[in-house]
């Protein structure tokens, strides 16, 4: 395993822990209000500083880790399964099922998946329940369009046509054959969709229509800081360092994943 996967690798593990640790890593309450130390620099006292409420900035860094992480694993959870459903239907049933499902797809697949996002959450109201909810809306089409394509790949190989000729029903097949390995190609789906996840919770929050105060965001959190650029560095420093490696660990995940499915893709036509 290259250097960079195992450091990706590390990086996600050292998120995830911090996430679920979150109220025992914390310094202190992520609302608590200390107006007397406003704008504190990063110190042995506050490791990031803090907020322009005097909230403890290491505080509400990790309570954001585990906003992030949250949405972007419920989201993918719900948008991969029911867009995986729909792509194995088209791609097992085909004819005019298939054809009305990617006309769906492609028309998903046209409108601009953020701006589409944007429109919901601001239809239904801010708020981490709606802003997951417009996500998994703009989200199921690639895993639909994705999984349709393996399912007409593998359907037309060796193994499932002998399993189909020996009497093996649907179901059977999907289970026994298909799923194995469409498995795969959706996990690296999953890992690339975590890092697009990650940032359209914190665009969305930074317009000010994903999580809401005082729940902390990284998205807030950069949104705050912006008018304090000069004073004030470390409120944007860390939420965007945060945002930055975690995207990138994602990425180069879900690209290592992807080559390692491309390089077992022949074992699947035995």
């Amino acid at each position: 395993m290259p250097w960079e996967i195992r450091l990706s690798l590390g990086c996600i593990v050292l998120f995830v822990g911090l996430a679920v640790a979150a109220p025992y890593v914390g310094r202190e309450p992520y609302d608590a209000i200390h107006l007397e130390r406003r704008f504190c620099r990063p110190g042995g006292a506050h490791w990031f500083g803090c907020d322009e409420l005097g909230r403890d900035l290491w505080t509400r860094w990790v309570y954001g880790a585990r906003i992030s992480l949250f949405v972007a694993t419920v989201v993918t959870l719900l948008a991969g399964v029911s867009g995986g459903l729909i792509g194995v239907i088209a791609g097992l049933i085909g004819g005019r099922v298939d054809g009305w499902l990617m006309r769906l797809v492609d028309l998903m697949l046209a409108l601009p998946g953020l701006l589409l996002a944007l429109a919901f959450v601001a239809f239904l109201g801010a708020g981490i329940r709606n802003l997951i909810l417009a996500l998994v809306i703009t989200g199921w089409a690639p895993y639909a369009r994705l999984i349709r394509g393996e399912t007409l790949r593998l359907r037309e190989l060796d193994f499932v046509k002998a399993s189909r000729a020996m009497g093996g029903g649907t179901g059977w097949i999907l289970r026994f054959h298909l799923l194995p390995h469409l498995v795969g190609i959706w996990s690296v789906q999953a890992s690339l969709s975590m890092a697009g996840l990650v940032l359209a919770e914190a665009g969305l929050s930074f317009l000010g229509l994903g999580i809401q105060p005082p729940v902390p965001s990284w998205g807030r959190m950069l949104t705050a800081g912006l008018v304090h650029l000069m004073d004030a560095p470390h409120l944007s420093i860390f939420p965007g360092l945060g945002i930055t490696l975690l995207v990138l660990a994602f990425t180069y995940l879900g690209e290592y994943l992807e080559q390692v499915y491309h390089r077992r893709l022949p074992l699947a036509s035995l």
